[in-house]
């Protein structure tokens, strides 16, 4: 009788004992976990140039550096506009050093030649004048002829005023104004071939990163519109963990915070911290705060920065915070 009222009372402690667990379980602060997953900057390659896919040189899975080429654009119509931009080019400044040099030597001894003729013809002209006003005060030729005679003088000086400056202004050349017209034809022309050149270069595209294509959207042989993305990549080096937030855990995030998280796949815990947090809320989650009292809560994108490489670390993978308390 004394052992079975040894066992009863051994079994009541137990079961006060896991009763007082159980309390102490229900009423404590539960762990909660903040599920997330790892996401890295994508890049999506493509061209000003328009045209036919020559050669694509990479395929999906491929690590790439900087700098290599990830496929090439063969556009016939570029090749025809950077022609005649060069032509322009070409007489631009074939004008421009024509303006610059001036009158050939030719032409400036042809007007030479003119203003010596004007002045041998102004002095015949004078010579005769002072003939028929001498016959004219002698009375022996009228008024009529020395008017006449006086006319083809002061008309030949006239031309040989004017067949001098046309000597000067061809041996001087052209006019200030003129040679900056010309110059400023031979950039434009320049900046055409630049611009043509640049659309050129960007038919070869080459990876602006280190990192690991993702996708390739055309092929060989498949037109490409200018600004069609045709392959992209990803940047494992630029990557973090987002979480979306409820705005009542926010206090437990603030920016430079380190937090451990962990990652299931790779089982191990890392160190990570907050390196953003959304201005702006995102969508709601209805929750009850207080009884009689319901309102939504707001999420917040909160972005973590590993604070070392982490190895064998793949976008998409599942993140976990546990050390947030409710």
């Amino acid at each position: 009788m004394t052992l079975n009222k040894i066992l009863a009372g051994g079994a009541i402690v137990i079961l006060l004992v896991f009763l007082g667990y159980g309390l102490v379980l229900a009423y404590s602060p539960k762990p909660v976990i903040l599920q997330g997953q790892i996401e890295a900057q994508e890049y999506h390659v493509s061209s000003k140039a328009a045209g036919r896919i020559k050669n694509v040189m990479v395929t999906r899975g491929d690590n790439v550096t900087e700098g290599d080429l990830l496929y090439v654009i063969d556009s016939p119509e570029l090749n025809a506009k950077l022609m005649q931009a060069e032509g322009g080019r070409d007489a631009a400044n074939a004008q421009l050093k024509a303006v610059d040099q001036g009158a050939r030597i030719q032409e400036i001894k042809a007007t030479e030649d003119q203003w010596r003729k004007a002045q041998t013809a102004k002095k015949l002209s004078k010579t005769t004048y002072d003939r028929v006003n001498n016959l004219f005060n002698e009375g022996v030729l009228a008024r009529q002829k020395r008017d006449e005679a006086f006319t083809q003088w002061q008309a030949a000086d006239y031309t040989e005023q004017a067949a001098f400056a046309q000597y000067q202004l061809t041996k001087e050349g052209s006019r200030i104004e003129t040679k900056a017209a010309a110059a400023g034809k031979v950039r434009m022309a320049e900046g055409v071939v630049n611009e043509v050149n640049a659309i050129l270069t960007d038919s070869q595209m080459r990876s602006p990163i280190t990192g690991q294509v993702t996708d390739v959207l055309l092929h060989s042989g498949e037109l490409v519109p200018s600004g069609f993305p045709v392959v992209s990549l990803i940047d494992m080096n630029d990557i973090w963990a987002v979480f979306q937030i409820r705005e009542d855990d926010l206090k437990n995030f603030t920016l430079q915070k380190k937090i451990n998280v962990h990652i299931p796949v790779l089982e191990h815990d890392y160190t990570f911290r907050v390196s953003y947090i959304s201005v702006m809320g995102n969508f709601a989650i209805w929750r009850a705060t207080e009884s009689g009292h319901d309102f939504d809560m707001k999420t917040f994108s909160v972005e973590l920065r590993p604070i070392k490489p982490i190895k064998n670390l793949r976008v998409g993978m599942t993140v976990l915070i546990k050390q947030a308390i409710k």
